[in-house]
């Protein structure tokens, strides 16, 4: 493998990790905005139960029918806005869900690229330590030979 493979694989490698990034902070925004559309819910649950409370209280000095009829109106409105959030916060969900799995998937892609670069790098240092090495025993035998040659030529009369 030659050093323009690595950088190339180098190069795949940079790109996951950017995927795995974007991957990450698009799970984050998501996380962010299911959090606050159930700070929402909270909100109208909250507003629906001190509703009731401040109904129930009211109820007991006694109420005419229209204002039962307004009370009734009223609290299916509350109803439909947390039916609504409901299927918000589904929805969210359903995002979160499918942005993890993008999240894991591209987090596999990458450790599987970062091994692959690491072999192969590992690979052609290898390579390239034989070549050294292999350097290195034809100098030696070089400096070997011209140091029998000399010892030779020097004992000839």
């Amino acid at each position: 493998m030659s050093m323009n493979q690595i950088r190339t694989i180098e190069k795949v490698v940079e790109l996951a990790l950017q995927r795995r990034d974007n991957a990450l902070a698009q799970l984050a925004q998501l996380q962010r905005e299911m959090q606050q559309a159930q700070d929402q819910m909270d909100q109208l649950s909250n507003y629906a139960r001190e509703a009731q409370e401040r109904w129930h209280a009211r109820s007991l000095q006694g109420v005419d029918a229209n204002l039962l009829h307004h009370h009734r109106q009223f609290m299916f409105k509350i109803e439909h806005a947390m039916d609504f959030q409901r299927s918000v916060l589904s929805s969210r969900q359903e995002q979160i869900d499918k942005s993890q799995a993008q999240l894991h998937e591209a987090e596999r892609d990458l450790a599987g690229l970062r091994k692959y670069h690491e072999r192969k790098q590992h690979e052609m240092d290898q390579r390239q330590q034989r070549q050294d090495q292999k350097n290195m025993d034809e100098m030696a035998q070089n400096v070997y030979l011209m140091q029998l040659r000399r010892q030779n030529e020097g004992v000839r009369p």
